[in-house]
């Protein structure tokens, strides 16, 4: 890697198909990092302690719906500034960006472009070289942001991206905001070509035609998220999740203790799983965990003393939505070393991990 390179991490949240960027000067170890998420913080927090990086800033590309920021979380543990447009609606900034504007860390630097059409105060972030650009909502890999919502504007979104990131080198490379087929990055060349909703010779009416059409149910974290990042993802308690010595989970802003699935199937010994499917849907697949205890949602109340309380809970469902209200009814109830298997069944089955029948 050239001297003159940034450090850099590409990291991904698989609930919100979020991106998360760490970029650092090799030298001075100052590093600011792109649109984090709350739920991600504690992994974040400890690459960035591993690598020994002094984090500067947290930036975000605009106010997100999808999913809330760990901004405040990294200024409380950290010191770091928080960073956004002054158009964004975000409140607690201690630095608003505008069009040209510069964030410097070490050598390096990100200079700001103000993209608005996904929401009213999208920003992109430019690095010095012109080698990478962090394009938020606004560009995606063969897609664009939404523009239906948060003064979104399909006019403005257009003129966005075709006069001002399209005008990028052509071999810039794309990191987006988001992606939700596992594509990476892609690169200025490849979207002025390729991008099918604006790409190619589409003009204006062609774009907003698209866009103004994709009828989107709304992000459903949005009635959390935005009210959540307006304060840089402040709780409302002003306090830091505390994490327990049990098992590595992670607090979601909702306050649920949710576990890897990897990490429980290497740990079944120590933990107990309890199972909240519906008869119907066990009869209908019989996979399973071993060992897991079936009690389907409905009946958890009446027979939570059947629960074992001397190993950790780990409670799990078809998707890992209705084990959060097991979660609840468990925590509710005075238990303590409980927390929700993220993804259910469906995300245990698509990472490989063993299941058996029924017996």
């Amino acid at each position: 890697m050239a001297a003159k390179t940034p450090l850099f991490k590409q990291l991904f949240d698989q609930t919100s198909g979020t991106y998360t960027y760490l970029l650092a000067d090799a030298a001075s170890r100052q590093a600011v990092i792109i649109d984090t998420v709350y739920e991600q913080y504690e992994r974040d927090l400890s690459l960035i302690r591993e690598l020994d990086l002094k984090l500067l800033a947290c930036l975000e590309t605009h106010c997100h719906a999808d999913h809330v920021t760990a901004a405040w979380l990294f200024k409380q543990a950290l010191g770091c500034q928080t960073m956004a447009s002054g158009q964004s609606g975000i409140t607690a900034l201690d630095q608003a960006l505008t069009e040209g504007g510069r964030v410097a860390f070490g050598t390096h630097f990100l200079e700001v472009i103000e993209t608005p059409g996904h929401t009213n105060g999208c920003i992109s972030f430019l690095l010095n070289d012109g080698t990478a650009v962090f394009t938020g909502d606004s560009l995606l890999i063969r897609g664009c942001g939404r523009t239906d919502f948060q003064q979104g504007s399909a006019q403005k979104l257009y003129h966005s991206i075709k006069s001002k990131l399209f005008a990028l080198p052509t071999d810039c490379v794309v990191y987006p905001g988001h992606d939700y087929a596992g594509l990476t990055a892609s690169s200025i060349g490849e979207e002025m070509k390729l991008n099918p909703r604006i790409g190619g010779e589409a003009n204006e009416s062609d774009f907003a035609g698209y866009v103004d059409n994709m009828q989107l149910p709304h992000p459903k974290q949005m009635d959390i998220a935005v009210p959540a990042n307006i304060k840089s993802g402040q709780p409302q308690d002003n306090k830091q999740p505390e994490q327990p010595n049990w098992a590595p989970v992670v607090t979601t802003y909702g306050g649920v203790l949710e576990i890897s699935p990897q990490w429980v199937a290497k740990h079944l010994n120590d933990v107990h799983i309890l199972d909240v499917r519906t008869e119907v849907e066990t009869g209908e697949e019989s996979a399973r965990i071993k060992g897991a205890q079936l009690i389907p949602i409905d009946q958890l109340r009446d027979r939570i003393e059947e629960v074992p309380v001397d190993k950790p809970i780990m409670t799990i469902c078809r998707s890992g939505k209705r084990s959060v209200l097991a979660f609840k009814i468990l925590r509710s109830s005075g238990v303590q070393k409980v927390a929700n298997i993220n993804g259910g069944l469906l995300r245990w089955s698509a990472e490989g991990l063993t299941v058996t029948g029924n017996t």
